[in-house]
């Protein structure tokens, strides 16, 4: 997914339910300077995602021990 990401950082926040988020990376991806910053936002946002995840599933097994 992170290849996805950098590769097509649109594509990448469409397939994670992200629409609106998805129009605009590939509105800033079409100009060639764009392209870089768009491929950070997404692997930057994919990272930040399942960090997310890890998180809750601590908690949830912190919550399950009590």
């Amino acid at each position: 997914m992170i290849l996805l990401a950098v590769l097509l950082p649109w594509l990448s926040f469409m397939l994670r339910g992200k629409i609106l988020t998805g129009i605009l990376c590939l509105l800033l991806q079409i100009t060639l300077i764009g392209w870089i910053p768009a491929s950070i936002w997404a692997v930057a946002s994919l990272v930040d995602k399942r960090n997310k995840n890890r998180v809750k599933d601590l908690e949830r097994k912190l919550q399950s021990k009590s």
